[in-house]
This record gives C-alpha cells, structure tokens and sequence, in this order.
C-alpha cells in the first residue's frame, strides 16, 4: 500500500497486445519473439487475446482506453481479418476513445497492399516500420529479412494508406560510417513520412549479438559522433526530437501510446509475456503473462488467472520507476505529475531533485522535471540518482 500521499486521479490508460512470432528471429532481439515453424493459429490466439482481455476488464472497470498498441514480434504476419477480429472484441469489451490512436507494428517483408489496406479498415490508424537501414549489408549483419527495395516499397505502400506512418532506424552498426547512418535518415526522411525513431544498437544480454558480439562495432567516440549526426540531420529536417530515441515533424504526430508510458500513464499489458501498469487509489500494480506462446495458451484456455502474475509495486520503488520513465521526454513532465501518479509527496526526494540540479542534470525550473541538455546526454547518470 501507499504509505504517504495516496492518487487523487487516475493517469490516462493504453492497452499493449503482444504477438510473439516472428518470421525469422533477429540476433540482437531481446523481446519476447519466437520463430514461426509451424501453421500459425491465429483464430486461437486471437481468442487467447480476448480472454485475457475480459479477466483483467475488474481491475480497470469504466475507465476508457485511449490508445492501442499491437506490438512484438512481427504483428503483421496476421491476416488483416485476425486484427479485425481482435479490434471488433476489444470494441465489444471496452469503453474505446473513438479518436484512440490504434498502432501496428510492421515488417517490410510482410508488406501487401490489400493486406495493410484491410488493417487500416479493421482500424488501425498508425503504422510503424521497422526498417532499421536501407542498406543490404547491414541488414544483412542485423539479420533482417527484408532488403533495402522492400523496405521503399513498405513505406511507400504504408504512406498511400495511412497517414500516420513511423519509420525505425538503428545507428552505429558494424562498420558503419557517419555518412552511411546519414544516408539511411536522408532516405527516411525523402518518404514524407512525420515521424522517425532512430536509436543506437545495443548488445542486449541473452541474445546472439550479446554472446557474440558483431566485428566492427564503432568505438564509443564514434557512435557518438553518429549519434549526433542522426540528431542534427534530423533536426535540419524539421524533426524535433521529444525523447531519447523519437522525432516527430509536429507534436500532433508524436507517438501518444508511447508518451502515456512515459508520462507513468497506465496500461494493460495482453498476450504472452505482455508487461502492465494499473494504478489504484491505494497501490499501483505490475502485471506479467506467462512467457512461452504455448504456457499463455494453455492458461488462457484453462484458467485464465493462471497465466496473470500481478505485483504491488512498493512505494519506495515509485520514484524511481517514476523518473526512469518521465526523464526520457526532453521537455520532461510536469511536477505535478509526480504526486499525481506515484502517490509519493515530492518532499520525499527533495534532496535527490538537489543533487541532480547541482550536477547540471536537472532543469532548476520547479514547475517541471525536466533533464538538461547533460541530463540527456548522461541519461543514466540521472536516472541512477534517483534509484
């Protein structure tokens, strides 16, 4: 329980639905994603999906969703009438912001006109693609599927259909120049396309590329020059980058599903190894799904509670949970948010706030937490003050 001050309101709510297959599973890939080796049966998961869904509507009763997220993996190896299916049963299940922003995530390789045509008829509203480079060796490196012309035509099939459209870039691969990440950000941004998400390759642990690294990965001093010359091309764009790893030509067009997490919104989190966040007026939860497709399944037909883990998170955890959220947007958040959603008084880490302020890591503005150009160039080093 929350042993100060307890939530006054209830932070906006999102919904996350995780599809764990992927066509092929990519070497620095961390996430829960499991190749296809089989048939896959969507019309069991789907209904997996939709349970999930109506044992957790208790705990979340009457509050709208306001954004929806379908995440992975490859959710695009479905066929556009599973996500029919799927957005037909949440609108039967759940009080739906008719302006919801309702996302996708997309892989080049999986790109058909009728197919992505019959999403955005289901109701899907934004798309984003993880392209990560438009060139063939190092999607080759990366072990990606597609190549650098179907990357192209994905996106530009996706901008005829959907007017809102992401493009996923990853910098400071293998043997990769400061021209090379260059010219993959000038072909992104030559679609037209308002919003692009660029973030450096990392080594994530239990993933090939972490037992075996890649040769040729840029030294630090590198990747950071690559780093800041993706920002500055991107910024001369007409690109305003609003956290750590996303750019958006117009604030109407930054990713909302995205800024709720941020912003320690909260969210439901359905399918297998899917993570959540509910906030109640007097403790905040984290919810887990069992990971392996094949132990979410057999739960979700058996006993649905089953495959539902659920966590008081404990008040001495909230802030920094908090921060590690709220310091990746570069205008940060309003400090009044941090009362409002951890139910924690601000007094509580008055000497932290101090300490991060004294270091040149923290905007002095009290009105918001906010970090300093240093702050989010030394993200970590802020966020670990408050841990």
């Amino acid at each position: 329980m929350l042993n100060s001050t307890s939530l006054t309101a209830l932070p906006p709510l999102s919904l996350y639905i995780h599809i764990p297959w992927c066509i092929q599973k990519c070497p620095y890939c961390d996430f829960n994603s499991h190749k296809i080796k089989t048939t896959l049966n969507e019309q069991a998961y789907i209904a997996a999906l939709l349970t999930d869904l109506q044992t957790e509507l208790p705990h979340f009763w009457g509050r709208p969703i306001e954004t929806i997220f379908i995440g992975g993996g490859t959710p695009s190896v479905l066929s556009a009438a599973a996500i029919d299916q799927l957005l037909s049963g949440i609108r039967a299940l759940v009080k739906l912001n008719p302006a919801a922003e309702i996302t996708l995530e997309a892989n080049p390789s999986t790109f058909e006109y009728e197919k992505f045509q019959g999403f955005k008829d289901a109701g899907i509203n934004r798309l984003s693609i993880g392209v990560q480079s438009f060139d063939n060796e190092k999607l080759k490196t990366l072990g990606r599927i597609h190549n650098a012309n179907e990357a192209k035509t994905a996106i530009d099939i996706a901008t005829r259909i959907f007017e809102r459209v992401n493009i996923d870039l990853m910098y400071a691969l293998p043997h990769q120049t400061v021209q090379a990440a260059c010219e993959d950000v000038r072909t992104a941004i030559s679609f037209g396309t308002s919003h692009i998400s660029a973030y450096q390759l990392t080594l994530e642990p239990n993933t090939p590329f972490g037992h075996t690294p890649p040769q040729g990965l840029p030294e630090e001093d590198t990747a950071q020059d690559i780093e800041d010359a993706v920002h500055a091309q991107l910024a001369a764009a007409g690109f305003e980058q609003y956290e750590t790893s996303a750019f958006a030509k117009h604030a109407n067009q930054r990713a909302r599903h995205n800024v709720n997490y941020w912003q320690f919104g909260d969210y439901i989190g359905i399918g297998a190894g899917a993570h959540g966040k509910l906030s109640h007026h007097d403790r905040i939860e984290r919810t887990t799904r069992k990971r392996h497709p094949a132990d979410y399944l057999a739960a979700m037909q058996a006993n649905p509670h089953d495959a539902i883990e659920r966590r008081i998170v404990p008040t001495s955890d909230l802030p920094f949970e908090f921060m590690m959220n709220a310091l990746r947007l570069v205008d940060g958040v309003p400090s009044a948010y941090f009362t409002e959603r951890t139910g924690v008084s601000i007094a509580k880490i008055s000497q932290r706030i101090q300490l991060a302020q004294q270091k040149g890591l923290l905007d002095s503005n009290p009105m918001f937490f906010r970090p300093t150009a240093l702050g989010r160039r030394f993200l970590n080093d802020l966020i670990e003050i408050f841990l």
